[in-house]
């Protein structure tokens, strides 16, 4: 297989060549994409994680397209072809689609029109007319008549167009003008079928037509979903006038005796073979392009949300709301651990407010509770109006979580581990108050397709969706560091260079051994070897241990820098932690060698200011309008306090807290041109916004941002 043309990925990402062929170097040694981020800037110039990944994906594309080339040129050695021409072409093709338009007059087929027009021997007549300088091809299909089931003149030259049309339908100079036509004109157009859409889901798509290449993404995967589905039909031509004119161009000639036989021959190419499999491959393009948009927004979401602010290690009263299952309450230790457990009905029918208070009251004293978490589900909004009329003798701040996916872990096989003995409803508690301690260790037990903060996220490709969503949470995770001895498998196991086997060993390692006391005790565990420990050992925290800079993301194999530093400063290690003043005097030049350069002794000095520091930001509480409710408590123009629940391509989903998240539309989420919304607001941003849309009956609620900032 051909070696991998480094420079043309450089170019087209337009990053240095050195650093893409460092960055792959390090990729090809299993080097993960954080490691590389963040302790090996050295040799990459200080690419960040989307660039590395972007090389990584680039690398990827032409890795499939050399072992693609690599197979077209084994199948053309087979058939004994060696055109020179032809394989140059082939070796130098820099698009998978150039390379199959190459190869597709020597792929094997299936039967054809234009294959059974060969059996019958009608080539030497198609050669004749294509070449459009010999008069008496009529004479020759004369010749042909009456053997091989040619049944007359009109049936030879038939079948010797269906030939031309075949030719026309492969040549490559034909296929990619098409395609780019395709393109560059091609127009979605969507009708509704017969089949009866009873809640007029793809209404605005029963009669649409539009640039196919200006759809937004979200209408595109709305579209094929409405085809899948069976209310839609779907098309998609550029011009066919401008797309003959194409082919005629290229294949006529002035002058030509068969000029009306090409002609029929082309419009037969286009509408029969190259307008269908055009088709057929660019709704593929668009599919991936509006798959690769859809995945962002949903990693771009995830990412906002597993970065939300934790509360910290205080102890919890969590409360997971219900009318007539009334609400479940369980009371958590710094920790997380479960304490106590058990059901209050203050809301219809029962009513047992007074119980409930007292009883709320009598948890918060015994098991000294710090702050209240309420799931954001049903009777959510009522739980936090009892709440708050609770007096308690000291400050209790009650939070409304979103629960989106708490359900989904309940039921898990990893609550069920962790809480054999009690049901789904006390470990969706849990989950809830576990949530508002820290939102990123409870959230990474849960598939984050089930967190629901995507687009169309069950029409993307599911397996790319799988695997951008887990390297977004292996980022944040890495970002945010893990503390060794009290992480959970699911939070280890996303640590660089571990994977769920080796979390599972380091947890089997704890409960054996007890605390880990140093990072280098790792290596103690079976298959943790000098490779895996220096992918983790940087991103890996334990609290009061033994050298304090294995609480720290100084990697140990700095540890020589960071002590030469505090030798300098005549101090020690644990001196030297903290000491803003003096290690703002500090000149990274005078700690730099061959091995540690400046960005390295820069990444040192920042973290001994600020030692474990993390990147998430302080938690800000935050309280809905109190006079509404549920929707129908809503009146347009109302300026109301919400929550940015989900971002998608077209704007974004607001809670006002009426339990129905509210769209704001693009263009309804600032004063200006938006053509993204995260350029505007974030995941778990608190917003106000004005009520500018309700329809009662759908449960729809249109808001707007721009609006309530004008007032």
């Amino acid at each position: 297989m051909e070696a991998i043309n480094y420079k043309q990925i450089a170019s087209g990402l337009k990053l240095d060549e050195k650093a893409v062929t460092r960055t792959i170097e390090l990729l090809n040694d299993s080097a993960t994409i954080p490691f590389i981020a963040r302790y090996r800037k050295e040799m990459t110039g200080g690419l960040d994680e989307v660039a590395i990944s972007a090389i990584r994906d680039e690398l990827n594309m032409q890795t499939e397209l050399a072992k693609r080339k690599k197979a077209i040129l084994d199948s053309l050695e087979e058939l004994g072809i060696t055109n020179p021409k032809l394989l140059k072409d082939i070796a130098e093709a820099d698009s998978m689609s150039l390379l199959e338009d190459l190869y597709l007059p020597y792929r094997p087929k299936r039967k054809t029109r234009a294959s059974i027009a060969r059996e019958k021997g009608l080539e030497p007549l198609a050669k004749m007319i294509m070449a459009q300088n010999i008069p008496d091809f009529e004479f020759k299909a004369e010749r042909l008549t009456g053997r091989n089931g040619v049944e007359n003149v009109d049936d030879a030259i038939a079948g010797a167009l269906d030939i031309i049309a075949e030719w026309i339908s492969e040549r490559p100079y034909i296929r990619s003008s098409v395609r780019r036509l395709f393109r560059q004109q091609g127009e979605i157009i969507s009708a509704k079928t017969k089949r009866e859409d009873e809640n007029e889901l793809y209404k605005n798509y029963y009669e649409r037509r539009e640039l196919a290449k200006r759809t937004p993404s979200h209408r595109i995967l709305a579209m094929f979903r409405g085809e899948r589905d069976g209310f839609l039909k779907i098309k998609i031509r550029p011009n066919e006038e401008e797309a003959l004119k194409i082919i005629t161009r290229s294949v006529l000639k002035h002058p030509s005796v068969t000029e009306d036989l090409i002609r029929k021959a082309a419009a037969d190419a286009y509408k029969r073979l190259l307008a269908p499999s055009l088709e057929t491959e660019f709704r593929k393009e668009l599919k991936e392009t509006a798959d690769r948009k859809a995945i962002r927004v949903f990693g771009d979401n995830l990412r906002q949300l597993l970065m939300a602010p934790p509360l910290g290690q205080k102890r919890i009263l969590a409360i997971d709301p219900g009318f007539r299952t009334g609400c479940k309450v369980v009371c958590l230790d710094e920790h997380g651990k479960l304490l106590h457990n058990e059901t209050i009905y203050p809301h219809p029918p029962q009513r047992e407010q007074k119980q409930a208070i007292k009883k709320i009251s009598n948890l918060v004293n015994t098991y000294k509770i710090e702050a209240i978490a309420i799931g954001n589900g049903t009777a959510g909004r009522e739980t936090e109006a009892l709440i708050q009329r609770i007096r308690f003798d000291r400050k209790v701040q009650a939070v409304m979580v979103n629960e989106n996916g708490a359900s989904v872990y309940s039921a898990s096989k990893i609550a069920r581990d962790e809480f054999p003995q009690y049901d789904i409803t006390v470990r969706g508690a849990v989950s809830i108050g576990r949530r508002l301690m820290d939102p990123l260790a409870e959230l990474v037990k849960i598939d984050p397709k089930a967190i629901g903060v995507g687009q169309y996220q069950h029409d993307v490709d599911q397996k790319a969706l799988q695997a951008s969503l887990n390297e977004v949470v292996s980022s944040v995770v890495n970002r945010v560091g893990v503390e060794l001895n009290t992480a959970s498998k699911e939070l280890l196991q996303y640590v660089s260079g571990l994977g769920p086997s080796l979390a599972e060993k380091i947890i089997e390692y704890r409960n054996e051994h007890g605390a880990f006391k140093n990072r280098k005790e790792l290596m103690n565990i079976p298959r943790f070897g000098a490779k895996v420990f220096e992918q983790a050992a940087g991103f890996i925290r334990i609290a009061n241990a033994e050298n304090p800079l294995d609480n720290t993301a100084v990697h140990p194999e700095s540890y020589p820098v960071a002590e030469k530093i505090a030798k300098h400063l005549s101090m020690s290690i644990p001196e030297l932690i903290g000491n803003t003043e003096l290690l703002e005097k500090i000149d990274a030049k005078d700690f730099t060698d061959d091995k540690t350069g400046l960005f390295t002794v820069n990444d040192i000095l920042e973290e001994l200011v600020k030692p474990g520091r993390d990147p998430r930001k302080h938690i800000e509480f935050f309280e809905f309008d109190a006079r509404v409710h549920k929707i129908e408590d809503l009146q347009e123009g109302m300026i109301l306090p919400g929550i940015v629940t989900n971002i998608t391509a077209f704007g974004a989903f607001v809670d006002v807290g009426v339990h129905q998240d509210g769209l704001v539309h693009i263009s309804e989420l600032a004063n200006r041109f938006i053509s993204d919304p995260n350029d505007v607001v974030r995941l778990n941003e608190k917003v106000r916004v004005k009520v500018i849309g309700l329809d009662l009956q759908r449960k729809r609620l249109q808001l707007s941002i721009k609006q309530a900032t004008e007032e």
